[in-house]
Formats: structure tokens, sequence, C-alpha cells
């Protein structure tokens, strides 16, 4: 790939990955596109100064036209969550908002891999692949990802390990009704729970419900403080890029549209997916327990019903 980014939104969410995308190793051009071109104008002017001091990546603003060569375009555009909504509530507005961009994307960069991760990211990819006929794997929501980030730093916290140290991953929508695949957790080349049990940190039923609680409210509990999460988006959709723009071949949990997960049909969950130059590998479905394997099927139902709805209106 030759580093070509593009960003449509250049809100809180996208000028925070722009700046991130600007120092992120293999990104040589980064270009923002906003309804608002006096606001992306004067992000990406923004971003330049910043980068400068540290990079060599090229930071502009731009129509769509602009986006033409692009390897990878970011969606962030739409409304944001409010106190008190769920990702789920968002899909109306949002959906015609995306449904639009991915249109306007594909004219000028038919080739781009385009990454979502505006809400509700599950179903996003769903409307680029049914709708616009992309392929599955270079239509790509951000997913559980972050999800997955804040569940090892949570661990790594509570065991006092780093989180490079823990792998550990959360599946299915990124919202309510997401999975924390606590029983393939590893540390040290062995299960958590026998990890906690050498370090004298036993794992409880508690301590589970505890971390679960923490990691699904994490945004929530961002929002009723700043009222936006936009650092931790824009760490991830810099990270997802780099995977991407690099050819790394690197999991993440990403959602990807798939004809059938579980036995739900036409779904778009977060899965492990090998991402490098040709966008996301086919989703893989890692070994879970009877728990985990009810509420993941829930979570593809959720996500295939919106869908249907995005998919009606």
């Amino acid at each position: 790939m030759a580093g070509v980014v593009g960003i449509v939104g250049t809100g809180l969410v996208g000028a925070a990955a722009g700046y991130l995308l600007a120092l992120t190793p293999g990104v040589r051009e980064v270009v923002l596109t906003d309804l608002d071109t006096a606001r992306a104008t004067s992000e990406a002017a923004d971003i330049a100064h910043a980068a400068a001091f540290g990079s060599t990546a090229l930071v502009r603003a731009g129509g769509y036209a602009d986006l033409a060569g692009a390897d990878v375009v970011v969606i962030t555009a739409g409304v944001s969550l409010k106190p008190g909504q769920t990702r789920l509530d968002l899909l109306a507005t949002n959906a015609r908002i995306v449904s639009g961009i991915i249109e306007r994307v594909l004219a000028v960069a038919p080739e781009a891999v385009l990454l979502f991760a505006t809400n509700p990211v599950d179903v996003m990819p769903a409307l680029a692949v049914r709708r616009f006929g992309l392929p599955p794997g270079r239509a790509i929501g951000t997913g559980c990802a972050l999800d997955s980030a804040r569940f090892r730093d949570r661990l790594a916290r509570q065991f006092g390990v780093a989180p490079q140290s823990m792998h550990a991953y959360v599946l299915g929508e990124h919202g309510d009704s997401e999975v924390l695949h606590w029983s393939g957790v590893h540390v040290a080349a062995m299960p958590l729970a026998r990890f906690a049990e050498q370090v004298g940190a036993p794992i409880t039923p508690a301590l589970q419900a505890r971390i679960s609680k923490e990691v699904r409210s994490s945004a929530y509990r961002i929002k009723e403080g700043k009222g936006v999460s936009n650092f931790g988006i824009g760490g991830c959709i810099a990270r997802l890029t780099q995977a991407l723009v690099n050819g790394e071949q690197t999991i993440f949990t990403v959602s990807t549209f798939m004809e059938e997960a579980l036995g739900v049909p036409d779904t778009c969950i977060s899965l492990p997916h090998v991402l490098g130059a040709r966008g996301a590998s086919a989703s893989m479905m890692p070994p879970l327990d009877a728990v985990e394997t009810v509420a993941l099927r829930h979570s593809a139902t959720v996500i295939r019903e919106a869908i249907g709805a995005a998919l009606a209106g």
C-alpha cells in the first residue's frame, strides 16, 4: 500500500484519529474530509503542526475527489451518543448518513478498504456489503477491538502485568450485548485462572462480574465525565490502519459481514480476523463455553435485527 489514508468526519473522533494516524508508521498521507470544510481545514492544519515534531506525513484537508487513490478510508461521521442512549439508538440517522458517504467514497476510491467507526459500528459494514457489493474483507468495523483493549487493560491492572502480556478478547456487538471471552484469556502461556492462582490472586465470580461491568460500561462512564470518548477509538483506528497499510497480518477482533454465525444468518459481529494489505480475513470462531455460546448467539441476533432495520430504512 502507498500509505494514503482518508478520514470522513472531523469531529472529536475524526480529529483524534487524524492526529494519531499522522504519527503512525507506514502512513504517508492523511486527507481529512467533512461537510464543514472550515473545520476540516483547521483540524488538518492543527494536526500537521503537531505532527511536524515527529513525523513526515502530509496532513491536508480535501473533498471526496481528494480521496482518490486512498488505501484506507476511515468513516467517523454521524451523530454521537447522548446520555441515556445506546449505540443502536443511532441506527436510522447514521445508517442514512453512512450510506451516502460509502457511495461517494467508492465513486473515487473503489479499491479502498473502508474502516467504520460510526455507531452502531457493527451495522455499517453490512450496509457496504449488501447495498454496494463491497467484499466483506474490505468493509471493516472497529467492532470490539477497543473493548478488547479495555479488557486487557483492566486485567493487567488487576494482576500487575503489562496489557501486552494479556491475551484477551471481547466478541460480538460493540455495545451492550458484547461478550467477554473469559474462557479464552491466557497469560504467560497458561489460562488466566491458573496464572491468577500462581500469583496469589484467584479469580472469583464477583471479580469477573465487576470487571465485565467495568469493561462494558467504559464508554458510558467516560461520556458522563467529558461528553465524548475519542482518544480510545482514535488509538484503535490508528492501530487497525497501521496493520492494514503495512500488511502486518495481525489479529484483531473487528466486525465484518458474515452469512452465518452460530446459526444466525446475515450478521456482523466481532470475531478474530487477520488484518493485512487486502483487508480482513474471514472471521475465526474461538472455542466458547456454554454460557459464552448462548451470549454470542444472542449478540449476533441483536445485530442481525439491526442490520435488517437499516436495510429496510
